[in-house]
């Protein structure tokens, strides 16, 4: 039976047999096909499409549009035209699109108006690509036969092969322009990030050569430092020595004078006597020069002995809250190196660039780097502002001060209760929790343990042992303000708050 009813839509194409614009380009495939079956057996085979494209369409070498229509199906059928006219680009084209087909392959511009008032789109073709008076005549405007006639070879064309090669390539064009400008562009946002992130990576490598040489100053310091020390330890062992010798020399001299004072007075001749007088002055003089020289090596005034274990304690307590402040500040430095090493290993992946580039990551390592330098330089200020203080006092009290026995020899020393240094008590093997609990409360809220103005973050063990040495500081200061000429070296030892060093002093009616 003939094809070209809804029935036979509905049976090929469900979801389009009760669209009537489908209907129509239906009816018109189905009358090419008619048009191309010249056997009437429901298949168009190679040769009836070779005759079609000689005899109707005039083409000479048919070859080609052969080739293209049949690929590797030789018959045919309504429904193999209908669903390859489906897959066609044409199908798909727009109002638009199909207007510039009209001006450019038809050539015929003069009714791109009238097909832009019916809205003939791609799926309109088929329609126009068979003999259609009402169409073309009536609709279209279209009054010259020669360019329906036209108009109908070339829409026939169309549906049947495809876009003609010239506005293919057209759109080709387009096609490929645009590719290239989103390639070029995406060339230009790929280069503007990997050179923002090598700009970023050089700045950080920047900061972080900055954070090593903080580094090596630092090193550098501590090791000046220890030189420092021995060469001290060597002067002290060295003075000891050189006390040694100018007190034996004396004592031999006195030795040496009662032993002639004694063969003075053991002579019976006056000249042998007044011989022994004279070598036994000579005596006295040598130890009185010797005893005036060492004398002279001294200070004019001698700080009492318990003030040197004071003083080594301070020194001890300011170095643990210097060791607080240094490893904390290696910390910091530990954590810029790692997070500095991730940014590198990220950076060498495939889209590691990218994922720097947008990531926060950057900002933070470069953050940890500063802040880490920061604290070098305040550690390395710190170690400075201490290894020339302590020198001045060692300067001005001739005590051994720097080396000492450690924290708690000299806490036993001074009969101080090791907690109060911050020291670790041995644990008891019964301990009551609860009321050793109820106790360190009370310990810690007693108005002894208190500082003078603010209270100290008991979560910072650097800050406990400036809470203590606030505490003891106290202390020494009290047992020292006997000592008016001494009083000067209080501003080298106290490094506490200043508001704590102007209560304490005001406290004794005693400011300097």
């Amino acid at each position: 039976s003939p094809w070209g009813g809804i029935l036979d839509l509905c049976v090929i194409d469900q979801q389009l047999c009760h669209n009537e614009d489908s209907l129509l380009s239906f009816e018109a495939i189905c009358s090419i096909h008619k048009l191309m079956d010249d056997d009437a057996d429901g298949s168009v085979d190679t040769t009836e499409t070779d005759e079609f494209l000689r005899e109707d369409l005039q083409y000479k070498d048919s070859k080609a549009k052969q080739n293209s229509f049949h690929r590797a199906d030789l018959h045919i059928s309504v429904e193999d035209m209908w669903n390859a006219w489906k897959s066609s680009i044409v199908y798909n084209w727009t109002v638009p699109q199909v207007e510039e087909w009209l001006a450019v392959s038809v050539e015929l511009p003069q009714y791109s108006e009238s097909f832009q008032k019916l809205q003939l789109d791609g799926r309109s073709l088929p329609r126009l690509a068979v003999k259609n008076t009402t169409l073309t005549g009536s609709l279209l405007k279209i009054v010259d036969r020669g360019h329906a006639q036209k108009l109908q070879l070339k829409a026939l064309d169309t549906v049947l092969f495809g876009p003609p090669p010239g506005l293919r390539n057209r759109w080709k064009d387009w096609v490929l322009a645009l590719s290239i400008l989103m390639a070029l562009g995406g060339c230009w946002f790929a280069y503007a990030q990997t050179r923002k992130s090598r700009d970023d990576m050089g700045k950080l490598m920047k900061d972080l050569e900055g954070l090593q040489r903080a580094e090596q100053s630092l090193l550098d310091l501590q090791e000046k430092l220890q030189q420092a020390q021995e060469e001290q330890r060597w002067v002290q062992v060295e003075k000891v020595r050189v006390e040694e010798e100018l007190r034996s020399e004396i004592d031999s001299a006195k030795h040496e004078a009662q032993r002639l004072r004694e063969l003075r007075e053991g002579t019976e001749n006056e000249l042998s006597r007044q011989k022994y007088a004279e070598q036994e002055l000579e005596q006295v003089r040598m130890a009185l020069k010797k005893a005036e020289r060492e004398l002279e090596s001294r200070a004019h005034w001698t700080p009492p002995e318990p003030l040197q274990t004071w003083l080594q304690l301070t020194h001890e307590i300011e170095v643990q809250y210097y060791n607080c402040k240094k490893q904390s500040a290696e910390r910091q430095l530990l954590q810029a190196k790692e997070g500095a090493e991730k940014i590198k290993k990220k950076r060498s992946s495939l889209f590691g660039t990218f994922h720097v580039a947008h990531s926060s990551s950057l900002d933070d390592v470069d953050h940890k780097i500063l802040s880490a330098k920061q604290a070098l330089a305040e550690v390395t200020a710190a170690l400075r502002e201490k290894l020339h203080r302590w020198q001045q006092i060692e300067s001005l009290t001739g005590f051994a001060l720097v080396h000492n026995p450690g924290l708690g020899a000299l806490a036993t020393a001074l009969n101080l209760d090791p907690t109060f240094l911050g020291l670790r008590p041995p644990t008891p093997q019964h301990l009551l929790l609860s009321d050793d609990l109820d106790d360190m409360d009370e310990d810690i809220l007693s108005p002894g343990t208190m500082c003078f103005f603010q209270t100290p973050d008991w979560s910072s063990s650097c800050s406990v042992v400036c809470f203590i040495h606030c505490h003891y500081v106290h202390w020494l200061v009290a047992s020292i303000f006997e000592m008016s000429n001494f009083c000067v070296l209080i501003k080298f030892i106290i490094p506490c708050n200043d508001i704590v060093t102007y209560y304490i002093l005001h406290q004794q009616n005693f400011l300097f």
